[in-house]
């Protein structure tokens, strides 16, 4: 959902930001901030959102008969 519509704002996402470190950024028009902390000028960027890995497929559970014809 990496382009979803209600994306819950963060600095971290937005268009004015730069990431400084994993905590901070630097925002064009606040300066530093949390990465979290949002404001008014909030423009969301979707190249800016890494999105959460898939969890692994247990296989365990299958038996061999599961994948013979």
């Amino acid at each position: 959902m990496l382009f979803r519509k209600k994306i819950t704002p963060q600095c971290a996402y937005c268009v004015h930001a730069t990431i400084v470190d994993e905590e901070e950024v630097r925002c064009r028009r606040k300066g530093i901030r949390r990465s979290d902390d949002k404001c008014f000028f909030f423009s969301y960027d979707p190249t800016k959102r890494q999105p959460k890995r898939a969890k692994a497929v247990d296989f365990a559970k299958y038996e061999d008969y599961d994948y013979s014809l």
